[in-house]
Order: structure tokens, then C-alpha cells, then sequence
């Protein structure tokens, strides 16, 4: 990815580099740039009450992307999109390093290792992934997850309340409780 492209891309590239791994990884069987831009290219639509704080912590991101790169002239418009799952995912990952003592990045890949996306590398990614990968965004958005949250962003071993009807960030919260939440990245 070259820093000529477009806002979107600047953004991305930079979303990338900071939360999920090296821009230009030789290697596609380590590099998710694939799913980066999907999930990019995805809208975060929230159905639970509250969970459009999920969305305002995603797009939050993007100040630190101007503020960051010293990008000046941004358009109001541009601020103000939908956010995406892959800015929702990050925006997420940094409320849960805040909580513990991980690091954001190692919060995203949790993320995708419950979701079950975080295999898909370059090397791997097909148009039949891209529709496994739109599968599991739409269970996740329209919540057709397990009870527990198997299936969801956070599985729990002893969920109290149907996780279906409960706000990301209160899922977050006992997933957290529960421990047992942060293993290695990719």
C-alpha cells in the first residue's frame, strides 16, 4: 500500500499498521490485509441499545489517525461516515487493553480468534472466505449467536444473561471477570 492513495486508504493503511500487524508483510501466510479491507469495507450496524458507544469508539479512531499523520483540511462528512466492524473491532480492543493489561493488538486477534476469522491470511483468502467472513459478521451484527456468546466476540463459560441481548461493552466487561481471555496474536 503506497501513502498516494486515498483518505480511506491513508486510514486503513494506518488502522493496519497500528492495531494488526506490518503493512507490507512479504509473507501472505502472515499477512491479513485481506480481511483488514473487508472488515474495513463492512458497516457496523448496532441493534442493542447502547452499543452505538461501540460505534462512536470506532470512529473516535479516526482523530488519532489526523492527529497522528498531521493530516489538516478534513471534511466534516468524512468524520461524521458509518463506522466500520474493522474501526468497531479496534475501537473495542482498546476499551479492553484499558481494562486489563493487554495491548490492543493482542485484543483484536482475540476478537477474530472468537469470531474463528483470525486464519484467514492472504495466502488463504478466496471469494469463498470473503462469504464465510460475511457469514460470521452477520451472525455477529445480527446477533445469531449462541446464548453464551460462542459465536460472538465473547464466549463465556458461565454467561449470567443471553448474551444476544446484551451491550458489547457489558459483554466485555465479564468476559474480563471470567479471565482466561488473552492468549498470543496471530
Amino acid at each position: 500500500m503506497s501513502s498516494e492513495g486515498t483518505l480511506n486508504d491513508l486510514y486503513l493503511e494506518w488502522l493496519y499498521k497500528n492495531f494488526v500487524g506490518a503493512v507490507s508483510h512479504p509473507n501472505p501466510s502472515r499477512s491479513h490485509w485481506k480481511l483488514a479491507k473487508q472488515l474495513y469495507k463492512t458497516q457496523f450496524i448496532w441493534c442493542v441499545l447502547n452499543d452505538e458507544n461501540r460505534a462512536e469508539d470506532g470512529k473516535a479512531l479516526r482523530h488519532e489517525f489526523i492527529n497522528d499523520c498531521s493530516i489538516e483540511d478534513i471534511e466534516v462528512n468524512w468524520l461524521q461516515e458509518d463506522c466500520s466492524v474493522l474501526e468497531m473491532l479496534i475501537g473495542l480492543a482498546c476499551r479492553a487493553s484499558s481494562m486489563t493489561m493487554g495491548v490492543p493488538g493482542d485484543w483484536f486477534w482475540k476478537l477474530l480468534s472468537n469470531l474463528e476469522i483470525q486464519s484467514y491470511n492472504d495466502r488463504v483468502y478466496s471469494p469463498i472466505i470473503m462469504e464465510e467472513v460475511d457469514a460470521v459478521i452477520t451472525r455477529l451484527l445480527d446477533r445469531n449467536y449462541e446464548q453464551d456468546g460462542v459465536g460472538g466476540l465473547f464466549p463465556m463459560h458461565n454467561a449470567r444473561k443471553d448474551q444476544r441481548h446484551v451491550e458489547l461493552w457489558s459483554q466485555l466487561q465479564e468476559y474480563v471477570l471470567e479471565g482466561d481471555f488473552l492468549e498470543h496474536g496471530p
